[in-house]
């Protein structure tokens, strides 16, 4: 009779995963894919890839934007099915057609953009689509908050469950992901992207839980295209590049520029070439700003800054802290309730999006899908959004559609956007690919003021390294620059100066040449260092 146990392998010092027959050690892995292949139109997405999961690991599926990644874990949790291949777990051919499926196989998966209900509390959320109920049909929601909270005690994943979801940060939301899946007893845990959303400090814990997590014999694919998290957490690594497996590794044996060059190709530049900044006069000035956010709570309180020509300012923060409703007030998304914004000397503070961006600004916004593309349409819509009413694009009142199509090419081109056509759907895209297409739009036109929010959310190393030099680009034409980022990393390497949001407030501006990431960290937290502080001022210097 053949059975599951596991197994100390000498070779590799880890425990695996083996069948027992009559008391034969077979070898065999807790997840095997095999010459998985997905086509799509105009599209190989996966090309005959072939992956394993040893037990108790984490294994990171390391590429590009499109490169394929998602589309593989789709197939494994049963969104997709694939046009060739074989799945098994724990040594045993499955047929996934629903997420049904896989998880009645074990098999459970954490989505980059959650799959929760706001209005729902935690419990009801876990419940769903599980539910327990008394005699008679009543949902048994003590019942199901009991094993939430052995859940979470067991898995160190601190939750309340009476907590209505639309009243939680982002990384408590995504432990409420993790339990749903751990509440199924799901044993094979697919991440995909799990950090794109988080602070750094939210990025940290959630590694402390993964590796938690297989601790205790849970079994990780790790989803992401971050080098740094992938040398932290992984035990494994297999790379993508356009459909196709290139290599896998080890973190002991590879590292940053390695990893970069197996995604990519090509060598990758890690470290910007930037000049010292040449600042000119204020383009963007903020005083006394207040801003309400959704719930008529002030979310920016007394906030002033300049930022000038040929300068990059860098805001920091955790996120929550008042940086959304700030870039929103500043770009015509959210009105004021107090204070001026001026650009150029021209008060700009009830001025609509078109105004201001007739006046010279270019936003990359913080959440693409809401407010930087209509999804439903295609790539050369999206692409002239706003400015699809002047020419070329237009003649009179009629849309030129060839002279709308040739930018829609050109700039698929030269952001390397992965879509069959510019007639795609910008919704079909992958989130880094959606993302390019709204930074291809935006850096498309001359502009006097560059306002970017997480510019580089959802992207590779490759496209990271090509967008950090294009904002250095704009700086030193002359554009003025505010870039909004949680990633320390980036914002120490794009800034000049760097402004730390706490609780609605700028508690500092500190020159980028004299800032450590330990004590911008110490900031967000709220906590001021006398000698690592410059004064707060309007004029910035």
């Amino acid at each position: 009779m053949t059975s599951p146990c596991l197994h100390y392998c000498k070779t590799c010092s880890v425990r695996r995963q083996v069948l027992v027959n009559k008391g034969r050690i077979i070898m065999a892995f807790v997840l095997e894919l095999k010459g998985i292949t997905k086509r799509f139109p105009g599209v190989l997405a996966n090309d005959h890839i072939d992956l394993t999961l040893e037990q108790g690991e984490i294994h990171a599926l390391l590429g590009e934007n499109g490169a394929g990644k998602t589309t593989l874990m789709n197939i494994l949790y049963g969104l997709y099915q694939p046009d060739e291949g074989e799945i098994f777990v724990r040594g045993q051919k499955i047929e996934v057609h629903s997420p049904n499926d896989a998880i009645r196989a074990g098999v459970g998966m954490v989505h980059q953009h959650f799959m929760l209900i706001p209005v729902f509390t935690v419990t009801e959320n876990v419940m769903l689509g599980d539910e327990s109920t008394y005699r008679g049909g009543f949902l048994n929601r003590a019942a199901a908050a009991r094993q939430i909270k052995e859940i979470s005690e067991k898995y160190k994943l601190a939750v309340d469950s009476s907590a209505y979801v639309r009243d939680l940060p982002v990384g408590v939301q995504q432990r409420v992901e993790i339990i749903k899946l751990l509440y199924r007893e799901a044993d094979i845990l697919i991440f995909d992207e799990p950090t794109a959303v988080l602070t750094p400090q939210e990025a940290d814990e959630l590694f402390k839980i993964m590796k938690s997590l297989v601790a205790q014999g849970k079994s990780i694919i790790f989803i992401t295209h971050k080098l740094r998290e992938v040398l932290d957490a992984a035990d494994r690594i297999t790379v993508i590049r356009r459909g196709k497996v290139v290599g896998s590794t080890t973190p002991a044996a590879a590292d940053q520029r390695k990893l970069a060059e197996m995604m990519v190709g090509r060598e990758v530049m890690l470290e910007l070439d930037k000049k010292p900044a040449q600042a000119g006069e204020a383009v963007l000035d903020v005083a006394d700003l207040v801003v309400l956010d959704d719930r008529q709570q002030t979310a920016v309180s007394n906030v002033s800054f300049q930022v000038k020509a040929g300068e990059v300012l860098g805001v920091a923060g955790v996120q929550g802290n008042g940086q959304t409703e700030l870039v929103e007030a500043i770009t015509g998304l959210r009105p004021a309730l107090s204070g001026h914004v001026s650009l150029l000397g021209q008060d700009i503070t009830h001025a609509t999006p078109r105004q201001i961006t007739e006046l010279g600004t270019s936003h990359v916004p913080e959440d693409r899908q809401k407010d930087g593309l209509v999804l439903s349409a295609p790539l050369t819509e999206n692409v002239v959004l706003n400015t699809y009413y002047k020419p070329p694009y237009t003649k009179g009142v009629t849309l030129q559609p060839a002279a709308i199509l040739q930018t829609a090419n050109d700039l698929i081109k030269r952001f390397d956007i992965r879509t069959p056509n510019a007639q795609t759907s910008a919704g079909s895209l992958s989130g880094g690919n959606q993302q390019k297409v709204i930074i291809a739009r935006e850096f498309n036109r001359p502009s006097r003021l560059l306002i970017a929010s997480q510019p580089t959310r959802g992207l590779d190393v490759g496209s990271i390294e090509y967008i950090h030099s294009r904002i250095l680009e704009k700086r030193d034409e002359g554009c003025a620059v505010m870039v909004v980022s949680p990633e320390l990393d980036e914002i120490l390497q794009l800034s000049d100066r760097i402004a730390v949001m706490y609780r609605g407030q700028i508690i500092a501006i500190v020159p980028a040449a004299e800032a450590t990431k330990e004590g911008l960290g110490l900031l967000m937290a709220g906590v001021k260092q006398e000698t690592a502080v410059t004064p707060v001022t309007t004029t910035g210097g």
